[in-house]
């Protein structure tokens, strides 16, 4: 399985569909979005998969985008959410909740962390879990999403 990882979108439709059409291309079978969605308009431009979304910091709306989410059949995590594929346990948030993004990365709970905020791509092991920030799609030099390859739980960041 592949997993598409944005963030960051802040409701730039034209950045968000060279995202999506990178996402085409990699051929992923499901997408997690870490925040910072910035606008409805958004989420109708991940029809192709099923999407999981969370709330960030500018996401001022949370009702908007909450029921976008919804009307496109999409899901909805709130400010948190988790998963479990291919028998990864995968948990996503914004991380500019520190104390969350914290005990998250530190719980041992997920071999995998997949967050936004900072707008820097970057990955790193935190004890037997893999913390991924995909980048950006929006003010960011590079953008960049991330795909991840499960069960190997492997991440590729990728320049869009």
């Amino acid at each position: 399985m592949r997993l598409g990882i944005v963030s960051d979108t802040h409701g730039h439709v034209h950045y968000t569909l060279d995202a999506v059409r990178m996402l085409e291309s990699l051929q992923v079978d499901e997408v997690i979005h870490c925040g910072d969605i910035g606008s409805p308009e958004i989420v109708p431009l991940f029809a192709a998969w099923p999407t999981h979304f969370v709330f960030g910091n500018v996401d001022y709306d949370e009702a908007a985008l909450g029921e976008a989410i919804a009307a496109n059949g999409q899901h909805g995590h709130d400010r948190f959410g988790s998963l479990e594929r291919d028998g990864v346990r995968i948990a996503f948030l914004h991380s500019d909740d520190a104390g969350l993004f914290h005990e998250t990365c530190h719980s041992g709970r997920y071999d995998l962390v997949c967050y936004g905020h900072t707008h820097v791509a970057k990955q790193h092991r935190q004890g037997d879990t893999l913390v991924l920030n995909p980048g950006a799609i929006y003010r960011a030099t590079p953008h960049s999403i991330a795909i991840v390859r499960l069960p190997e739980c492997e991440a590729t960041i990728v320049t869009v």
